[in-house]
């Protein structure tokens, strides 16, 4: 199951939950604590709310008794009914996805979406797909029948792409083309260095200035590519790994024994107030954990406090890490 899959299937969980007569003060607190972990879980338990009130105003038009009426009786939920709530809610998720997708357009205009540092945006296409841009992005669009077409300019994104067979979804990102059916992988550009990283299924690499098949790279789940002038590297992971370099979509930022120059740089990205670590000794210090991406101040305590470094503020506003 894949992390967004998780998200859904634990908001139809606490849906679930919140029907029976049982629901009490501690579990409503619960459900707000879980909601506010992060903005993917408040999006999937709204949608899912949303397509419930959905069938239950379809149930009272049909004269038919529905199961959240059991709870407005204070009578306890029957297995069948359970059920059936259950069944209701797949089925109204279900309709409004086939209802809501616009038609494609055979003459589609190109549309720009941005992000300022530290910003973080989700983006619906017309066709189904989603697109997660991260901090400092800029990502223009184009979606028609024949040829789905994305451009990175600059920063990373996360994309769900929906599976169309006759539709090909293609991300240009400098001079690599990444194309794919229907997948979910994340692209990250950093001037002609591209990261492309895989969750679920297939996506193939080009390098286009070299127009070469052999310049062709297919990147399956663990896989994450880099591609940087004529090169192209692949390197295995563990899709768990893989999902942590994601957890940007929830405003986290999680490394495993990372050096501290390199930690410094992801800060870097998400905030306006830099970092700045010219001691290579200090630069190399591995850092371990999970961090608010946001919050670069606690960071900074933590150096001081767990490692003992000093921190001064620079003539240019910058925040130096030194022994």
């Amino acid at each position: 199951m894949t992390r967004s899959q998780d998200i859904e299937a634990r908001a139809a969980e606490w849906l679930m939950r919140r029907e029976q007569p049982q629901w009490s003060q501690a579990d409503q607190a619960a459900l707000a604590g879980w909601l506010a972990e992060s903005m993917a879980h408040k999006a999937a338990f709204w949608r899912l709310e949303h397509a419930w009130q959905m069938a239950d105003r379809i149930g009272a038009l049909s004269g038919r008794d529905s199961a959240p009426r059991a709870k407005r009786t204070g009578l306890p939920l029957k297995w069948w009914q359970t059920s059936a709530l259950a069944a209701a809610l797949l089925l109204a998720i279900a309709f409004i996805g086939l209802h809501s997708r616009p038609a494609l357009s055979p003459q589609p205009s190109v549309d720009t979406f941005d992000t300022g540092i530290g910003g973080h945006r989700i983006v619906p296409l017309v066709d189904g797909s989603r697109i997660e841009l991260n901090t400092a992005t800029i990502l223009r669009t184009r979606i028609s029948k024949q040829r789905r077409d994305v451009w990175l300019d600059r920063g990373e994104a996360y994309f769900e792409v929906a599976h169309i067979e006759s539709s090909a979804f293609v991300v240009h990102a400098g001079p690599r083309m990444i194309t794919v059916v229907g997948t979910q992988f994340s692209v990250r550009r950093d001037g002609d260095k591209v990261t492309v990283a895989v969750v679920t299924g297939r996506v193939r690499v080009e390098d286009t200035a070299r127009g070469e098949a052999s310049a062709t790279t297919t990147v399956t789940p663990g896989d994450v590519a880099i591609g940087l002038g004529s090169s192209t590297m692949v390197i295995s992971k563990p899709v768990a790994a893989v999902e942590d370099t994601l957890t940007w979509r929830d405003g986290r930022l999680v490394f495993h024994g990372t050096s501290l120059a390199d930690v410094a740089d992801d800060f870097n990205r998400y905030n306006r107030q830099q970092l700045l670590v010219s001691d290579p000794s200090v630069a190399a210090i591995r850092i371990s954990g999970t961090f608010k991406a946001s919050n670069v101040e606690a960071f900074v305590r933590l150096l001081k406090e767990a490692y003992g470094l000093k921190v001064q503020s620079t003539a240019d506003g910058k925040l130096k890490i030194s022994a």
